[in-house]
């Protein structure tokens, strides 16, 4: 007697598989195998994105007009815990990792760099920018500049195919996940930092605001115009 064995759709079973498989039911390991040949090119294309996110970071923080949700968060324990701000970006994205691994997102060598190089570079332009504290003008222009660079870093440093950084990993897994766009994802996760950073005294302004409404649409467009493909399926062999 023939056994019938009930087909179901790949993808959707897909979804419910561990990390280990990806779009289609096919393994797919949980970090990302590293490119050898191109990677000197990769890293130094990351490297920029990081440096680019570092600027744009600090030029927010620097507006004082309140800044991006993750820097109210990074600021804020700062200030609770007698260290720097990038010190404080280099530990909540490991705790951040945590989270994206849960969501069985694949990470690579891109989300480690993200960690590690983020944070200097933060702190050495916050070093270099000096205060902006009463030009409004100059004030509003480097806050809408920095939520404009850090759309472009995203795309950026994700287009080298190193892996996302932790804190895109969690948008690009909550996006896979619950079937949302990226902008979507983005805005939710960004509203829920900015509240933690609130409560523990980050600085909240029309600054936080637009960040967490213009990021979103700013990574998406950027996905767009640097042919970004975040989970686009590698070709394995068969």
């Amino acid at each position: 007697m023939t056994e019938i064995i009930p087909q179901f759709p790949l993808k959707k079973l897909a979804a419910f598989l561990p990390s280990k498989y990806g779009e289609c039911g096919k393994m797919l390991p949980m970090f990302k195998t590293i490119q050898w040949k191109s990677f000197p090119r990769d890293f130094l294309i990351a490297q920029v994105g990081f440096a680019i996110y570092g600027f744009a970071i600090a030029l927010i923080i620097r507006a004082s007009l309140g800044t991006g949700p993750w820097a109210v968060l990074s600021v804020a324990l700062a200030d609770q815990t007698g260290t720097t701000p990038g010190t404080m970006v280099i530990l909540t994205g490991l705790v951040v990792l945590l989270g994206a691994i849960a969501l069985r997102e694949q990470i690579g060598w891109g989300t480690v760099g993200n960690i590690l190089f983020i944070g200097p570079w933060l702190d050495l332009f916050l070093f270099l920018i000096p205060s902006m504290s009463g030009n409004l003008f100059l004030q509003s222009v480097a806050m809408l500049v920095s939520i404009l660079l850090s759309g472009i870093a995203t795309a950026v440093y994700i287009g080298a195919n190193g892996g996302a950084g932790p804190r895109d990993s969690l948008m690009l897994a909550v996006a896979r996940v619950s079937g949302w766009s990226v902008r979507l994802s983005r805005a939710v996760i960004e509203v829920l930092v900015v509240l933690l950073g609130w409560i523990l005294g980050g600085p909240v302004g029309i600054g936080t605001l637009l960040f967490a409404l213009l990021i979103g649409p700013f990574v998406q467009t950027s996905f767009k115009i640097f042919s970004v493909q975040p989970h686009q399926l590698p070709d394995i062999p068969s």
